[in-house]
Order: C-alpha cells, then structure tokens, then sequence
C-alpha cells in the first residue's frame, strides 16, 4: 500500500502534465512496474498512439471474455499490425467459465444483476487480477464525463480491490478531445461507433444508444444499474 500524502503528491504533478508527459513520469518512477489495459475503446486506442508514439515503457495487456464483437477482434488485429506493439490477452479460466456456463447457462447474465456480475467476474475481473500481479501503475482510459460514477475518479488513486494505483491520463479529455485526437493521429478505431456504439464490451451486453442517451447506456441496456463490470469502482484517492 502507498501512503496517502505520497498519492497526493503524485497527484499534483500530474494535473500540471499532459497525458503524454503524465505516462513518460509514471514511467520513470515505476520503472517496469506500468501496465495499460486496453479494451480497444477509443480512448485506449488514443493512450496506445500516444504509448508506441513515444515509445513509453508500459506493458499492454486485454481480455479477451470470449464474447467479443468480430470488429473488436479485427481491430485487435490492426492495431498490433500498425504500431508494432507486443498486447498480451488474457483470457477466462477454462474449467471455470465451462462450470459457469453448464450451471447457469449461456446467457444466465440476462436473468439477474447477480448472474451478469458473476459472468462478469470470471471473464473480466479474475483475468484482470492475473495480469495486473506484481505491478504497481494499473493505467487505464476511463473519462470522467463517461459516467456519474467516474465522474468523482481522480488522475491517480489507490484501488483497494487490486491493491494498485490506477492512473486515469485521459481523464479530464472531453469527447471532442478525444475524436479531434483520433482524426489528427488517423488512429484505428471501431467501426461500431460510428454506428452509435459508444462503450463497446461484449456482443450480447452492449446495444447502440439513442441520441440524448447517457454513454454507458448501451451496456446491460436491460438492468438498472450503475453500469460497471466491477474492473472500475470508485475508491477515493489516498486510501490504504
């Protein structure tokens, strides 16, 4: 665990820095020891231009669920190809998610919060926690207009679940940052957005949104919840 003054500090000299000058810091002080996990969004096709760009020492990890959408894999694809990056997947355990969906079904996640949680957990969260051991900079592409509940996310800030600090560069880029962003660097990205897919996650769980719609709308369109997968919930900044 990291002292809460030292987070603190870390802090100020990020909100002065850009998030190119924000990684290449992180990078000297946790030499070896950052890791990005990308879902292929926009904003983390944004952080793996600005990673290969300037050659930055992070380590580039996704998770495949198993449920992905054919653009997704496509892109996967594409973007090792353009920036010549090593992205290791992660993938759910086996015998795990067999269990899972001989015991609940395939399609259990529709039933319940519970079941969807569950799913969640095996094919997202238990991956995660494997490729984020032994390390000390989680960084991630979360915005905090994406949602109410990123909203109140920091720059950088202890999470408890993972025992790490997660570093959000992109945090305060509004959309149109980021689309100017993408277009000046002719950044590969899903064509589902352009469709009005604005949080893209596993096929089964994500639909378009309807324009005035909240941008994690389209995800677990079915339930009423606070839209997460359990890979992101919010810890105030400084807890140990």
């Amino acid at each position: 665990m990291m002292e809460s003054n030292t987070i603190q500090n870390l802090l100020l000299q990020l909100e002065e820095l850009s998030p190119q000058e924000g990684i290449a810091l992180v990078c000297d002080l946790f030499p070896g020891d950052v890791v990005f996990s990308t879902s292929l969004g926009q904003e983390d096709q944004a952080i793996t231009e600005i990673i290969a760009k300037n050659n930055l020492a992070v380590e580039i990890f996704t998770l495949d669920t198993g449920r992905l959408f054919y653009e997704t894999y496509d892109l996967l694809a594409r973007t090792i190809s353009k920036y010549r990056l090593d992205i290791k997947t992660y993938y759910p355990e086996t015998q795990t998610i067999e269990e899972f969906v001989r015991t609940e079904g395939i399609n259990s996640f529709y039933e319940s919060v519970e079941n969807r949680k569950a799913c969640c957990f095996i094919r997202k969260v238990a991956p995660l926690k494997r490729a984020l051991k032994g390390k000390k900079i989680w960084m991630t592409g979360l915005r905090a207009e994406q949602s109410a509940n990123r909203h109140g996310m920091k720059l950088i800030e202890w999470d408890e679940g993972n025992q790490i600090l997660k570093f959000n560069p992109l945090l305060h880029w509004t959309m149109d940052n980021l689309l100017n962003y993408i277009q000046e660097n002719k950044i590969p990205y899903n064509p589902l957005h352009d469709k009005g897919y604005v949080s893209i996650g596993c096929a089964p769980c994500t639909r378009a949104i309807m324009p005035g719609e909240d941008a994690r709308a389209g995800r677990w369109w079915w339930e009423s919840s606070q839209k997460e997968c359990g890979l992101h919930t919010h810890e105030p900044t400084g807890k140990k």
